[in-house]
């Protein structure tokens, strides 16, 4: 099972006490995945659609729960994905989906729609455990989010600007930096960060799926501070052997050109200790002079060696 399945399967357990916050869940599920349709007579239907088996019984539950109906439920083939099935609810009794569509604010109280029923009635969404439902609602219905061992990236699909818009404050308003991009025909509400997605489990009260990000994050932050600092020693490893070796070669010009014996006994005596130790760092070559000497004595040392072969070399 995937980590955005088992987020989804946490969420669809959890039924909120308050009937606000049902509603306002279902309030998601209209806006994301659903349909209210109108026949010839102004009868009144209204239709759920979801691939999630999980997300179908949370929509009847809480239909049941919220306003004591219960609902018919279908499963169909996708026609696109063979394998996937359907699940539709289909509330058409007029008289129960009047209930319905007037407890979210899209009929009035002479059954006539609202105005703009593409998004959700700020009434619905007022109380911040209502906000946190209606998000909870969205991911349910259209949501995915990836898996902590690959990269970070929580995002709900909406088929219209304005849906997206308004779900992108009401995640803002929980200050999660959420964004719109378009893709294809939809615009895809998401969100990036790390941390910022761990808010939002906390907020969808997906407790369990959490602290499984959570851990995830923490070994990665540890191991990329561990390979961090395996790269640093490496390369401090590779500076101070190709350091080593550029010395080596400049004592051994000087002594092949017969210039070694004319160096002072200090500079004798560090450059013999670097040809014998020549992985030695400048600290483990100083402590080993007598009297021993500091690593920048050993690096001015090495470095006049230097500057003596380079004389030597210009000179011929």
């Amino acid at each position: 099972m995937s980590f955005s399945s088992e987020v989804k399967e946490e969420l669809a357990r959890h039924i909120g006490n308050a009937r606000h916050c049902k509603i306002a869940e279902l309030a998601a599920f209209i806006c994301f995945c659903g349909k209210v349709v109108i026949d010839e007579e102004n009868h009144y239907a209204l239709y759920l659609h979801t691939e999630n088996t999980v997300v179908a019984k949370k929509c009847f539950t809480l239909l049941k729960e919220t306003f004591g109906i219960h609902p018919t439920l279908t499963i169909g083939k996708n026609v696109s994905l063979k394998k996937n099935r359907i699940y539709e609810i289909i509330i058409d009794n007029h008289t129960e989906c009047v209930v319905i569509l007037q407890a979210m604010k899209i009929l009035d109280s002479f059954e006539n729609l609202e105005e703009n029923v593409n998004i959700v009635n700020h009434i619905i969404l007022q109380n911040t455990c209502c906000k946190r439902a209606f998000i909870r609602g969205a991911f349910l219905s259209s949501g995915s989010i990836s898996a902590p061992d690959k990269n970070y990236h929580f995002e709900v699909v909406c088929l219209e600007f304005e849906k997206a818009k308004q779900l992108m404050g009401i995640l803002n308003s929980f200050d999660l930096d959420a964004k719109i991009v378009r893709r294809k025909k939809y615009y895809v509400v998401y969100i990036k960060e790390g941390a910022k997605i761990v808010d939002v489990l906390n907020i969808m009260e997906a407790h369990v799926s959490l602290m499984k990000l959570e851990n995830v994050r923490i070994l990665k932050d540890v191991r990329n501070r561990v390979n961090r600092q395996v790269n640093c020693e490496a390369a401090n490893i590779q500076k101070t052997v190709s350091a080593a070796m550029r010395q080596i070669e400049d004592i051994q010009f000087l002594m092949d050109h017969k210039a070694f014996n004319d160096l002072p006994s200090n500079l004798q005596d560090i450059a013999n200790l670097r040809l014998e130790y020549p992985e030695a760092s400048l600290k483990k070559l100083g402590d080993m002079l007598n009297p021993p000497v500091g690593k920048s004595g050993v690096n001015h040392r090495l470095r006049k060696i230097s500057n003596i072969a380079q004389d030597l070399r210009e000179s011929m």
